[in-house]
């Protein structure tokens, strides 16, 4: 069917992408990008971090003006011309990024309507919003009371608000960016039954996700971006269309193994702790961990793994320098001896090193550049009497930009205009060069693709291969059987149990965690 109104028929596409082609200084984002979205269909964008997809929604919505790019974005068979969002907002396009835009300290139902509260001479009537906003909740299925506060929600109830407020605009383009990477198992379930009931009510879904089962599963439509280049779309429901041809179209070759061939050489235990209890840092009597014991030895990898709340962030956090906690107590050994580590400087001194889940929040500054937040933890080791070597700094940025593969202008460009992936490798090259012996890594690699997992995959293993401990938690299970060599087990608070990587499988590991007694 044909893009233009012939003979009384009209286009089948409700969005078009034609030649698109975006430049940022020193680094050509898009790449003359094309592809086309019909009406009331889950269209899915995949690709690696830094392929431009992120980039391609902001031209689409209008975060980037139509004069900071070539190509056109036909909507509704009209060339757009968006200076703002808000433009694009008014002819029905809504975005939810993946780091939600809502107002922690407003209630559910201010949300929603904020920045679109209808007034009667400069007055809001509350009692009509909130009554407004029951539909949009029903729709979404958020049981919640709409005047509770936003931060006293999860996440995925987050989500939900988002979308909500998405719907409250009158939106008939929905898009959204990593939707289900900080939700569990389950939560990401009832995201994508909600996704496809939006679909059946003729709403039109762009996705973008990492995650190519969910993909595979709630997609109508596949578009591939790599290098800033669309290299094609598929239709999902063809029989050739797998998880294998989608990743040979994002890293460009074919990828038969997901995680990089190990050989282990383990030597004596490194790292031990021995009954280790962690107080709620508000509810002094309330135990977030509970006796957890565990040990890694030299040159030896051991994931945690466990549902969201089990309390693996925490132990680890509280691990390192009781970043987490009001008090805890318990043991903690480096090579059979006891040490503090009653301070994240304690912490680094005795050989660790953490690696924040929230890469964002917790791992990076944002506003400084790439070299500045690799020389971050190791000021002492690159200043002589309190004055910064900038020659040392600089060498050492662009060794682990080559060695861990940065993709990056330059050292000096900031951090927040890099890819989730290469925003993680600079928290591993921060990591890396305060020499740790011991790595604690958080999600190593959450939301970020599968060929940077994969290169993430080959550093956690070259760091073993040099007799490095490496202690991970992952709430991904293939991630923990493939690259483990323990698994141990934690719900509640507790270590549920240990198992070998002869033995772990996700069968196993989810009876440990859901059934199996803890260790008292």
């Amino acid at each position: 069917m044909s893009r233009e109104e012939q003979g009384g028929k009209v286009s089948e596409y409700i969005l078009e992408v034609e030649h698109v082609t975006k430049d940022f200084p020193g680094v050509r984002a898009l790449d003359d990008v094309s592809f086309r979205v019909k009406k009331g269909e889950i269209h899915c964008l995949c690709g690696e971090n830094g392929a431009g997809k992120s980039t391609l929604v902001g031209v689409i919505s209008g975060v980037y003006s139509s004069a900071e790019f070539e190509g056109k974005v036909m909507i509704h068979d009209e060339e757009r011309h968006f200076r703002t969002v808000k433009d694009s907002e008014r002819i029905g396009l809504a975005i939810i990024h993946q780091e939600l835009a809502l107002s922690p300290y407003l209630s559910i139902f201010e949300n929603i309507f904020l920045g679109h509260m209808e007034t009667r001479y400069g007055i809001i009537n509350w009692d009509k919003l909130i009554m407004a906003s029951r539909p949009y909740l029903k729709r979404v299925g958020l049981k919640e009371n709409p005047e509770t506060i936003v931060s006293k929600m999860g996440v995925g109830k987050q989500q939900l608000v988002e979308i909500a407020r998405a719907l409250s605009k009158n939106a008939e383009i929905l898009i959204l960016d990593e939707p289900t990477s900080s939700l569990n198992d389950d939560e990401s379930a009832r995201l994508l039954e909600l996704i496809l009931e939006l679909k059946n009510e003729g709403l039109t879904c762009i996705m973008i996700s990492h995650k190519l089962n969910e993909v595979l599963k709630i997609a109508d439509s596949i578009t591939v971006l790599r290098d800033g280049k669309s290299i094609n779309t598929y239709d999902a429901h063809a029989e050739r269309v797998n998880e294998s041809v989608l990743i040979k179209g994002m890293v460009g070759r074919d990828m038969t193994h997901r995680f990089p061939p190990k050989e282990s050489t383990i030597g004596n235990k490194i790292f031990e702790v021995r009954e280790w209890s962690v107080y709620h840092p508000e509810y002094h009597d309330i135990k977030v961990v509970d006796r957890a014991s565990f040990y890694v030895r030299k040159g030896e990898i051991i994931a945690f793994c466990g549902p969201m709340g089990a309390g693996r962030t925490e132990l680890m956090m509280s691990l390192f320098g009781k970043s987490y906690g009001h008090r805890s107590e318990g043991e903690v050994l480096i090579h059979g001896k006891p040490v503090d580590i009653s301070s994240p400087h304690g912490a680094i001194k005795m050989g660790l090193g953490y690696v924040s889940e929230d890469r964002k929040e917790l791992g990076l500054v944002l506003i400084q550049d790439v070299k500045t937040n690799i020389a971050n933890s190791s000021l002492r080791k690159l200043s002589r009497f309190g004055v910064m070597n900038s020659f040392a700094e600089i060498q050492a940025a662009e060794k682990y930009r080559k060695s861990l593969n940065i993709k990056t202008p330059s050292i000096r460009q900031m951090v927040r205009n890099l890819s989730g992936g290469n925003q993680q490798k600079v928290v591993l090259s921060r990591c890396l060069l305060a020499s740790p012996e011991i790595f604690i890594v958080d999600e190593p690699t959450r939301g970020i693709d599968v060929g940077a997992k994969y290169e993430i995959y080959c550093i956690l293993n070259d760091l073993a291969k040099e007799g490095k401990s490496i202690v991970m938690i992952s709430s991904e299970l293939p991630e923990a059987i493939g690259m483990a060599d323990r698994i141990y087990v934690m719900n509640e608070g507790e270590i549920k149990g240990e198992l070998e990587r002869s033995e772990a499988t996700q069968e196993a590991i989810m009876h440990m965690a859901l059934v199996a007694e803890g260790r008292n």
